[in-house]
């Protein structure tokens, strides 16, 4: 079970508070209004934002003093993190300490429809695309917790619907607790087990 308890968490004159319990395989929704904290609740979930004052749980053991590349979080970042040096087989292959699952994400990239992108450069994608790489590498690397901000905001419905599939399955074939922050509500009845709406975080 991934836990927050009390996690308080300031930046400049914002702050917000938040207390939830994800349960293991759980797929959880998180909606809320523009600037209410969403995407800052999976950054301090990841280790990229501080938080003032709580605790994140992972399992009953404390991780929110870990530095982010020990926790055992996957996140998919709004702007899609590729590298663009790199092809799209070299990104999808990054951050697997083992030889990475390569049957599975050349099958994922047929299904999500860019098995004929695999030799191009991340520059020649069209930000769909760059979408469904950045989906499948966070997706299908070994960590237990996945966080996903946004991720099919750029695609088309048809697309959206074949992403949108593909997610559920794969988190629920690789036992995974994902939280996914979305506008749509398409998207959490497609994707989700349940839905948290936040409250409007507090400046002072």
């Amino acid at each position: 079970m991934l836990s927050i308890d009390k996690l308080k968490i300031r930046l400049d004159d914002w702050s917000s508070e938040y207390q939830l319990q994800v349960a293991d395989a759980e797929i959880l929704a998180i909606q809320g209004k523009s600037g209410v904290g969403k995407s800052t609740l999976l950054h301090a979930i990841a280790g990229f934002v501080s938080c003032q004052s709580g605790s994140i749980a992972w399992q009953g053991k404390s991780i929110e003093n870990q530095p982010a590349e020990q926790r055992p979080v996957s996140l998919l970042f709004q702007d899609h993190n590729l590298f663009e040096h790199l092809s799209i087989t070299q990104n999808l292959k990054l951050g697997f300490g083992k030889p990475p699952p390569w049957q599975k994400i050349t099958a994922a990239a047929k299904q999500l429809e860019i098995e004929q992108l695999l030799d191009s450069k991340p520059g020649n994608c069209s930000g769909g695309q760059r979408q469904r790489v950045a989906l499948i590498r966070t997706l299908l690397r070994p960590e237990p917790i996945v966080l996903l901000d946004e991720p099919f905001a750029e695609l088309d419905p048809q697309t959206r619907g074949l992403a949108t599939d593909w997610v559920r399955q794969t988190a629920k074939e690789g036992h995974k607790t994902l939280l996914l922050v979305t506008h749509q509500d398409e998207d959490v009845e497609r994707v989700a087990d349940r839905c948290l709406v936040l409250n409007q975080a507090t400046d002072n």
